[in-house]
């Protein structure tokens, strides 16, 4: 029976991981995936405090280290359910049941991808998922941004303002986002929308990235868009799944869950689970930042440690 059971471990998960053994509970972090999270994928981080800049895959050591040393113990598994009541929950995987006082849910989310040859190779070396993360990067440069909704044209928004130009690639013959952003990228003379076009693969000068290859969603004529970058902006998703009987998820799949991280009740409950809280991107919110998932982690981590001396021994 541990205190505590994280599920995730990206930055929130070890950021919780962290607070919690520094309060000497008992921690137990489990991860189905990639340890470090999507942060991983970022070959370059400048926007995390303390780092001018840092890889997203030393981050992820970094921040992995610091919770082993600390005495969190770290299991790789995939957790299926939760079940059980305050004080006592288990969490079910594959093949192992854990015990838990308390539990902190952070899966995280990752971002929906185009599906096609060679994008992860390419991802971070012309590929992202990021512009507030990646943007920099391409100031003065050529760009495309795949998507029509909200997330897509505040990205595209946003990078018009340093890049030489932004191209909107959208599969459908209207863009579904806000008619405000729509306003402010048609005033944009460093912006055009390519309408009903589809990506179909990578665009390389042999080795480098170079670009992508669209196709006419109508006719499948295909012609080639050059650019130093593409960023893909076609929506996340979560990992919840296993806990929708447990706490509250949105039309989305997102916990619904404030700042102080605590789930609300599922459908057909008065309240939500004791001792069940959430960390991270997983959770409903505006920002999803690796500096706003660490806030999480430790807001969460904090929670639980509260609920856990309320328990007593």
């Amino acid at each position: 029976m541990y205190d505590i059971i994280i599920v995730g471990a990206g930055p929130a998960g070890l950021t919780a991981a962290i607070y919690a053994r520094r309060a000497e509970k008992s921690v137990l972090v489990i991860e189905k995936d990639t340890f470090g999270g999507q942060i991983t994928h970022s070959p370059r981080v400048e926007n995390y405090p303390g780092f001018v800049a840092i890889s997203g895959n030393e981050l992820a050591d970094k921040l992995i280290e610091q919770a082993m040393e600390q005495g969190a113990e770290i299991e790789l598994d995939t957790v299926t359910g939760l079940s059980g009541e305050p004080g006592a929950y288990k969490l079910t995987c594959g093949t192992h049941e854990y015990e838990a006082r308390s539990v902190i849910i952070a899966t995280g989310s990752r971002h929906r991808t185009l599906g096609i040859a060679n994008e992860e190779r390419y991802t971070g070396e012309g590929i992202s998922y990021c512009a507030v993360c990646d943007g920099a990067f391409y100031r003065g440069k050529s760009v495309a941004v795949i998507g029509g909704g909200n997330s897509a044209l505040q990205d595209a928004v946003m990078l018009s303002e340093s890049c030489e130009s932004v191209t909107v690639v959208q599969n459908l013959d209207f863009l579904t986002g806000e008619g405000r952003l729509q306003k402010i990228l048609s005033e944009r003379e460093n912006v055009k929308v390519i309408y009903s076009s589809v990506v179909k693969r990578v665009l390389t000068d042999g080795v480098a990235f170079a670009g992508i290859v669209i196709a006419d969603a109508n006719t499948g004529a295909e012609c080639e868009l050059r650019v130093d970058g593409v960023f893909v902006a076609i929506g996340q998703m979560p990992e919840n799944e296993p806990f929708e009987s447990a706490v509250k998820l949105n039309d989305y799949g997102y916990v619904v869950a404030g700042e102080a991280c605590v789930p609300e009740a599922p459908e057909g409950s008065e309240r939500a689970p004791l001792g069940v809280f959430v960390a991270g991107d997983c959770r409903t919110k505006t920002v999803r930042q690796v500096t706003t998932a660490t806030a999480d982690g430790a807001t969460a981590a904090l929670a639980a440690c509260r609920f856990l001396d309320s328990l007593g021994e």
